[in-house]
């Protein structure tokens, strides 16, 4: 596999510097200039992120003397020097849309973290195992954009890692309904407990748009291509509450869920345990092995103990059992910045590089 020259626009937030910390030795895909606001551009990263490096290890030596660009002044200079971009900015909805469709219409590839086009219609929202037959919606795209290369993919909400694979392979069971509570890291919020005290000790029942993307989200998910657009599920029925607790890492949900032909438990297990997407069977490099791992231990998945499973990559679950108003319930969880953020987008930039699309 040749080597593909990346850049990170958005690369001084706490997504941007896991995109990093993935990359530093990544196998496929090499650093080659990093973007972030006008506020940091023109310092090397070092002195960028200085006070806000989140990471548990030292800022890489590859990238802390690199010159951070202007992600918007840049932009052209940017594209012309790299393969694609990982995008992770915190601007306007309104403003990321544009961005991004700058980029790339100056024909780069964009793999976004940002939630501005997972609505729209002609832009792949990606779980890698679940639906990456979903970029061939791209060669739409490239047309409404006018581009040869460029296009915009994105991955969905953090939150849904957590469980929406669980029910993506019991999909043939006839989902029709989901009620699921997830219980959501301060990291999902850019924070750690040194930014955010108030946080200790403390749980906040609100957490800005994440309700309404839990709920739509999945269903595009579970769609299809028709037409020009991909066009989402009409079922299962969704409703969901999404709190933030004091945890560092890691999102974790409690999933009750009501079947059109009820499966057996054991039959479920054995679902998820053979259960596995392109990534797995094309070995791609970041890639867990067990994407789906069940624990049976009563007091299993735990989020200290299990979200760095396989890097941070894969699925836990577990108390998977009937339910007196359901027809089962179980336990998910899942790393947020790693599967469900910068860990995601670089498996599905893996995926689209292998298929062609990059």
């Amino acid at each position: 596999m040749k080597k593909y020259n990346v850049g990170i626009v958005g690369a001084t937030g706490m997504v941007g510097q896991r995109f990093i910390t993935l990359l530093e030795n990544h196998k496929w895909f090499n650093i080659k200039t990093l973007a972030a606001s006008s506020r940091s551009a023109g310092k090397k990263y070092s002195e960028a992120v200085a006070g806000r490096w989140a990471m548990p290890c030292l800022v890489p030596d590859s990238v802390k003397d690199m010159v951070v660009a202007d992600a918007i002044e840049d932009a052209e200079r940017i594209a012309s020097q790299v393969d694609f971009i990982f995008c992770a900015v915190d601007m306007k909805k309104d403003e990321i849309r544009a961005l991004e469709e700058r980029y790339a219409k100056l024909e780069c590839p964009v793999v976004s973290n940002n939630s501005a086009h997972r609505s729209t219609g002609d832009v792949p929202m990606i779980i890698p195992e679940l639906n990456g037959d979903h970029a061939e919606v791209i060669k739409f795209q490239r047309e409404r954009l006018g581009t040869k290369r460029g296009f915009i993919a994105v991955k969905s909400n953090c939150s849904l890692q957590s469980y929406v694979p669980a029910l993506y392979p019991l999909g043939k069971f006839g989902i029709s309904d989901v009620l699921c509570c997830t219980y959501q890291a301060i990291s999902g919020a850019g924070k750690t407990f040194d930014t955010w005290p108030e946080m200790s000790d403390n749980i906040i029942p609100y957490i800005g748009g994440e309700e309404e993307k839990s709920e739509n989200e999945p269903l595009k998910i579970w769609g299809k291509i028709e037409g020009n657009v991909i066009k989402p599920a009409e079922k299962p029925c969704i409703t969901t509450q999404c709190v933030r607790v004091p945890v560092s890492d890691g999102h974790l949900a409690t999933v009750f869920v009501r079947f059109e032909r009820k499966p057996e438990i054991d039959e479920i297990k054995e679902i998820w345990k053979n259960f596995k997407g392109r990534p797995q069977q094309l070995g791609l490099p970041s890639a867990p092995k067990q994407f789906l791992k069940y624990f049976e231990e009563d007091n299993r998945p735990q989020t200290k103990l299990d979200r760095d499973l396989e890097g941070g990559m894969s699925i836990s679950l577990g108390r998977l059992r009937p339910d007196s108003q359901y027809d089962i319930k179980f336990i998910g969880l899942s790393h947020n910045t790693l599967r469900g953020a910068a860990g995601g987008a670089v498996l599905m930039a893996e995926l689209l590089c292998a298929d062609g699309y990059i």
